[in-house]
């Protein structure tokens, strides 16, 4: 291993051919390179669908109402479905595997004034269960509580987004804000683990902000959890609510625009199973190629030891074991494909670490490489360069001198 002939004569072999070594090792590069970038932007992938994700959670269904577009038991089609805290009342009692439920009341662009400063947000009345649903995560004082709804209190948890807005340095707890001309206290401030434009939403109490804004006993959905239901549990629960709720609002329960139900679970899956495809569809691609580079030292070392017949058959003559002349070539391969394995994988990270600073949300988020897959990618592919050495010079270690020297 560690013999300097053999390495100089490696290095003479190699210098001799170098067009030939550099096109064997470049494919080599490029397999490995195509596979680090391909597991990057797989990965990128996943963070991106996982953050989006992580705005909700998983495990939740989602409620909204429509309008009915099948008529039904002497109704036209086309009445608008509306929501009640009646239907919230409903499903929370009946819903056997919901662990976590709200509804929500929905104000859009409404001005929200804090002594000279002042912006436009839109608000979500809700229950104290939301926080689970939409993955709020407070940072300051509390959440809405029963005692808040209840009581129909005015008081109101803003994002961070708007507590920067409104509040700049100042602290936001137990000061009023005017929202629309009504007064709230905030009582606590909140932080998404999603998208950035959740914390960009003043929470109320679904009762104080129905009285306040003339919404009546109406709501514009109702979503709640569903603990560790699996796919075919959560489909069957979708099925439970649509029944109920055409009961309830008189219209066709295969009327699909009636009402729209969202399963995150559900969606969730289909996503993730295409993820897991796209991810096995770039390994067959990347190993494929990494397949392509390393037949390519195998055709190298081929040659090479066709061009070394004679060369090896006088190296027998004078003594040369089958081991010195195996372990020769086979050193020359790994030494081709840990080298320009090594230049593709560098190649690759650094393009993916630049990559990651650049994409940082949205659909496509944060690629990267897990290390440990790189370096036993790396090592695959030199005891990949290795084995396609060994048989040339298997082959050639059998060549009888004799027959060597004859060769033209």
């Amino acid at each position: 291993m560690f013999d300097i002939d053999k390495w100089a004569e490696i290095y003479i072999t190699i210098r001799k051919n170098m067009l030939r070594t550099f096109l064997t090792a470049f494919s080599v590069a490029w397999g490995i390179f195509m596979l680090i970038i391909l597991l990057g932007a797989g990965k990128g992938l996943q963070n991106g669908f996982a953050n989006n994700f992580n705005d909700d959670a998983v495990n939740s269904i989602w409620v909204s109402s429509g309008q009915t577009s099948i008529p039904y038991e002497g109704l036209q089609s086309g009445k608008y479905i509306h929501f009640t805290n009646d239907d919230y009342d409903a499903l929370n009692g009946s819903i056997e595997e919901a662990d976590h439920m709200t509804s929500r009341f929905n104000r859009y662009n409404q001005v929200a004034t804090y002594k000279s400063e002042s912006s436009t947000f839109s608000i979500r009345a809700v229950h104290p269960d939301h926080k689970y649903l939409e993955k709020s995560l407070v940072t300051q004082g509390r959440f809405i509580n029963d005692i808040d709804v209840s009581q129909a209190r005015k008081v109101a948890a803003i994002g961070e987004l708007v507590k920067e807005a409104l509040f700049k340095d100042e602290d936001p707890m137990g000061k009023f804000i005017s929202i629309s001309g009504v007064s709230f206290k905030v009582i606590g401030v909140y932080k998404d683990e999603g998208q950035e434009g959740e914390m960009n939403y003043i929470y109320l109490p679904v009762s104080a902000a129905q009285q306040a804004y003339n919404g009546q006993n109406r709501v514009n959905q109702i979503m709640f959890t569903v603990g560790d239901a699996n796919e075919e549990e959560s489909a069957a629960i979708v099925e439970e609510v649509r029944q109920q709720m055409a009961s309830r609002h008189n219209f066709s329960p295969a009327d699909q625009r009636a009402i729209y139900i969202r399963s995150t679970i559900e969606n969730y899956m289909n996503i993730m199973n295409v993820l897991l495809m796209i991810e096995i569809f770039i390994w067959i691609i990347g190993v494929m190629t990494i397949i392509a580079g390393v037949v390519g030292v195998s055709n190298i070392m081929l040659i090479l030891v066709k061009e070394r017949t004679k060369e090896i058959g006088i190296r027998k003559a004078l003594g040369a074991t089958p081991f010195s002349i195996i372990s020769l070539i086979v050193m020359e391969a790994i030494v081709i494909t840990s080298v320009a394995g090594y230049f593709g994988l560098v190649a690759g990270i650094l393009l993916i670490e630049s990559l990651s600073s650049l994409f940082t949300e949205g659909w496509f988020q944060n690629p990267e490489v897990n290390m440990t897959t790189a370096l036993v990618a790396l090592l695959v592919l030199v005891v990949a360069g290795a084995a396609a050495g060994f048989f040339p010079a298997r082959k050639a270690a059998a060549i009888q001198p004799i027959v060597a020297l004859r060769d033209e």
